[in-house]
């Protein structure tokens, strides 16, 4: 007992601290979080060139059947080699199915052969709900209004940086929209929020909207609402769409 004594009598007193502590306080306590709600859900990450596997397909480039006239009927657009092109004056097309709160991919290019300055080069649009947009324009080495820039939340907010490539090449938008919440009265109780990234780089940073970005920027009750794509006039390009319902 004696030399047993001794030997505890040289163990220093904060390392005999510690033993005490992990004894009182198991080790796996500390930092365990103590959410109990449930685990995010395990999906399967897309590649650069295939969707996620909980996303909703909108585009395949094999046929038009997740899309409609926004005048009614089937889409009048041109479909080649699994590429949706605008056919100029046969109106925007709009997705049968109606979105709320999303995750949206989409690629587009506006044609190699440049055609008409500012706004009448590349023209098209990006309607989340069919009120709020995301410009489409050849961007590169082109001049226009800053807020109606490609990428721009049209009317609303600038791009934080232009990151447009050439004319004639494919180009990626990944959206996060964020729909806006109307009291039972019709009053906005918050407003839309959008976040963009172009070509991998972030361009809008969970910009609040004011209203709708067509007309006067005002905000109307609604609930769920198609995705749209504009007939600009201009040969812009679309191809492997999906969206993500959040």
């Amino acid at each position: 007992m004696k030399s047993l004594s001794l030997k505890i009598n040289k163990i220093e007193i904060p390392f005999l601290l510690a033993i005490i502590a992990v004894l009182i306080f198991p080790f796996h306590s500390f930092g365990q979080n103590t959410n109990l709600g449930p685990a995010p859900k395990v999906i399967t990450p897309g590649l650069v060139t295939t969707p996620p596997s909980d996303a909703i397909v909108l585009f395949d480039g094999t046929n038009f059947d997740a899309w409609e006239s926004t005048k009614g009927g089937g889409v009048k657009w041109d479909l080649k080699k699994g590429i949706m092109t605008v056919v100029p004056g046969t109106y925007d097309i709009m997705t049968k199915k109606s979105f709320g709160d999303c995750q949206l991919h989409i690629e587009w290019r506006s044609p190699a052969i440049v055609v008409g300055e500012s706004q009448n080069r590349g023209n098209s649009g990006i309607f989340l709900q069919r009120k709020y947009e995301v410009q489409v324009l050849d961007s590169y080495n082109s001049e226009t209004y800053i807020d109606g820039q490609a990428g721009s939340i049209y009317k609303q907010h600038v791009p934080l940086v232009n990151a447009c490539l050439p004319p004639g090449e494919w180009q990626t938008y990944d959206i996060i929209f964020n729909v806006p919440v109307f009291n039972d009265n019709g009053t906005l109780n918050s407003p839309a929020y959008l976040t963009v990234l172009q070509n991998g780089v972030l361009i809008q940073n969970h910009v609040e909207l004011k209203g709708k970005t067509s007309g006067e920027a005002i905000y109307e009750k609604h609930g769920k609402l198609p995705l749209s794509l504009q007939d600009h006039r201009c040969l812009v390009s679309y191809r492997n769409i999906w969206i993500r319902e959040l």
